[in-house]
Parts: structure tokens; C-alpha cells; sequence
């Protein structure tokens, strides 16, 4: 007399399993947290992006002896934001106060520009474009150039001074 065995799984059994599936999903989903980790990304281009920036300004100094980019020495103290454009340069955001003082400053062009040093200038990841990069620049009395990202998205501002 053959046994009549049943192979398979119950139906507890299978509830239980995509339970414990559907709990680790989710825990991953959100440990992960996508959203975050793209806002990092951004904000670690815009650190790279600056510094990118500053060690053009600087190579540029130091190549034509302590004189700085054609555009820039023309702002003065005042906080400009990079770029091409000739209106829309205001920014008051991400640690940036540019204010409505004139056109955005062009590196990439004058006689001492950084376009031996750069092939573009960086643009904002989110939002910035070759007019409106959403990077500012001020050179202080004592020579001190900084750098700002005005995009930032996490809770600290990105800005280098050297």
C-alpha cells in the first residue's frame, strides 16, 4: 500500500514568508532613503565643483604673478555670482547674498580668465546653467578669495576661502 504524501507548502506558510519579505523590502527601501542619498550626491559635486573653481582662480594667480582674473578684479569686495548672464544675478540662498549689482561675472573670458584652466565653468547640479551657475566669488581686502555654492541642499553651506 503506497502512502498518499503531499508535497508543498501550507498556506501559513507562504503568508509568512512574503510577510518577512515585504518587512525586510521595506526596511531596505527606507534605510536606504533614495531621496537622501541623491541630495548628498548633489551636495558633494557642488563641494568638488568648488574647489574646482578656487584652484583655477588660484592657478591663474600664480601664473600671471599675483593678479587676479580680469572680471574678478573688477567686483571689488562685493559677492558676485559666476556666470554669463547680465540680469537675474541676485541669490539669497545657501549662505549666498548676492545682490542685484550688476551682471554675473564671466571667468572664462577677459584677458586673465580661467579658460586655460577650465574647459567649462561648473554649473549647479540641480539647477544651475552657463548664464546663472549658482556659484558666487568674493575677494576680500586682504586678497582672500571664497567660493560659495548657493544650491546647497543639505543643512551646511559649501564654501572655501583661500
Amino acid at each position: 500500500m503506497p502512502k498518499n504524501i503531499k508535497q508543498g507548502f501550507t498556506l501559513i506558510e507562504l503568508l509568512l514568508v512574503v510577510a518577512i519579505i515585504a518587512a525586510l523590502a521595506v526596511t531596505v527601501f527606507v534605510a536606504l532613503s533614495p531621496a537622501k542619498r541623491l541630495s548628498d550626491t548633489r551636495d558633494a559635486r557642488r563641494t568638488s565643483d568648488v574647489e574646482t573653481i578656487l584652484t583655477a582662480i588660484h592657478a591663474a594667480i600664480v601664473d600671471n604673478k599675483g593678479s587676479l582674473p580680469t572680471n574678478l578684479a573688477g567686483a571689488g569686495t562685493t559677492e558676485k555670482q559666476l556666470g554669463t548672464a547680465t540680469s537675474g544675478c541676485t541669490i539669497a540662498t545657501g549662505g549666498c547674498t548676492v545682490a542685484a549689482t550688476g551682471d554675473c561675472i564671466d571667468l572664462m573670458t577677459g584677458t586673465i580668465s580661467l579658460s586655460k584652466y577650465l574647459k567649462t565653468m561648473p554649473m549647479d547640479p540641480n539647477t544651475g546653467t552657463a548664464a546663472l551657475t549658482k556659484y558666487s566669488v568674493a575677494v576680500d581686502a586682504n586678497g582672500i578669495v571664497t567660493v560659495k555654492s548657493c544650491g546647497t541642499e543639505g543643512s551646511s553651506n559649501i564654501s572655501i576661502s583661500r
